[in-house]
């Protein structure tokens, strides 16, 4: 039994209201169960309770065993002196305030059903499975489901603007600055993405915009900051990006301290960072106003449109320095565009629209769910469960499902969990 279990029973009223009594056999009528409190103090704030024949209002505390209260010690905590009823599993002693009144108690386990409690045991046994409900997830209804996976996503959205939020702080509220350093993290995926991040941190994002008419300068810039520029290759291209990277270094006295390594090792040759960071030049070469190009965007054609771009002449020829392949455009493709929308595109439209007061969830949401879903891991296991994923805005939410629900056992704050213990 954990105290959240109860936390649950009385915030959502899993019990029969109409028959409770507190220990002491007075009638407890519930107008409101008060705020759920999840930090320091009581459970539940302002709660309003008719026991007996007076109307209280007042704080609930929750614990497994009554005497839990003088385990924590809340004797002595002026926070809990106006806790108008006690909560418990176990009435095993009673509790008193300080002017030696017994605080009123409900012993909840006389109140609820064998079959909540069943299921609960059943949702928390410590069964190795992939998830807590990992044999029940194929019964939940759809609905239920999907309006928890629409929760979920816009939930997820939040975390990403308060990251996006944090970006425009330490970048002096520059959005397009914000834009270039979520753009470099998420070309670099995942196996250079922290490196592309701090290539894009180790210049100041004037020197880029100064950049933008000759696009080999753009490509001296990165390529040079990377560290990629340190060659022998003798191709009069490499030499020319040497030299003005020379020139760029000393004008605006630039330095690679901070940035991290850059990873060939594992990568497909069209994920290889050198064509990745020509891509990205290009993008800024051919956009000048590239922010205000994406928020503009309407459809998903439009934000296509923008991004069709493709790394420089060199690079049809090549995939390294100084070691010649078989000729290929390196464009953009249509599964790297989408990644792009998903994980910078969409959550910089849905951050700026909120900063501006004007939110576009609907907007939002007729973006992701033209996107084909994500493959990975956990979205593949999900389906395996319950075929539930057919566009990228459920596998986003799947993901969040997993990693910030599933993972940490918050199953009682779970619609999903919530619907199988009910």
């Amino acid at each position: 039994m954990q105290e959240d279990f109860l936390h649950y029973i009385w915030k959502y009223k899993k019990i029969e209201t109409l028959k409770l009594q507190t220990t002491n056999g007075e009638g407890i009528s519930i107008a409101h169960v008060g705020s759920h409190n999840l930090n320091s103090g009581p459970d539940f704030f302002n709660a309003k309770l008719s026991i007996g024949n007076q109307l209280w209002a007042g704080n609930v505390e929750i614990h497994i065993n009554a005497s839990d209260w003088y385990v924590h010690n809340h004797e002595n905590d002026s926070n809990y002196d106006n806790v108008i009823l006690h909560v418990v599993w176990e009435h095993d002693t009673d509790v008193f305030r300080k002017d030696k009144t017994v605080i009123p108690t409900l012993e909840l386990k006389q109140y609820v059903s064998k079959e909540a409690l069943a299921s609960y045991e059943k949702l928390f046994s410590k069964k190795q499975t992939w998830i807590n409900c990992e044999n029940d997830f194929p019964l939940v209804d759809d609905f239920i489901l999907q309006n928890w996976l629409e929760r979920l996503y816009f939930e997820r959205l939040e975390r990403k603007a308060n990251d996006i939020e944090t970006l425009l702080q330490q970048s002096n509220n520059s959005w397009e600055e914000v834009l270039f350093k979520m753009l470099a993290k998420n070309f670099g995926l995942k196996v250079n993405g922290e490196a592309f991040l701090s290539v894009a941190n180790s210049f100041d994002f004037s020197v880029l915009r100064k950049q933008q008419s000759k696009l080999q300068s753009l490509e001296a810039l990165l390529f040079g900051q990377a560290g990629l520029l340190e060659t022998d290759a003798q191709e009069v291209y490499v030499k020319e990006l040497q030299k003005e990277y020379g020139f760029l270094k000393s004008k605006f006295n630039l330095d690679t301290v901070s940035v991290l390594p850059i990873q060939f090792f594992r990568l497909r040759p069209s994920n290889f960072p050198t064509i990745r960071l020509s891509q990205l030049a290009s993008l800024y070469h051919i956009n000048t106003n590239l922010f205000s190009a994406i928020i503009e965007a309407k459809t998903i054609e439009d934000i296509y449109a923008i991004f069709n771009v493709k790394a420089s002449l060199f690079w049809e020829t090549h995939y390294t320095f100084g070691k010649v392949s078989k000729r290929s455009v390196k464009k953009l493709t249509k599964s790297f565009i989408d990644l792009l929308i998903i994980n910078t595109i969409i959550p910089l439209k849905f951050t700026y629209a909120k900063h501006q007061g004007k939110p576009q969830n609907d907007l939002v949401l007729d973006i992701i769910q033209q996107l084909p879903s994500e493959k990975n891991s956990i979205v593949a296991k999900f389906n395996s469960l319950k075929e539930v994923s057919t566009s990228a805005f459920q596998s986003q939410a799947l993901l969040q499902l997993k990693n910030d629900y599933c993972n940490k056992n918050k199953c009682l704050q779970c619609a999903v969990g919530s619907s199988l213990i009910s």
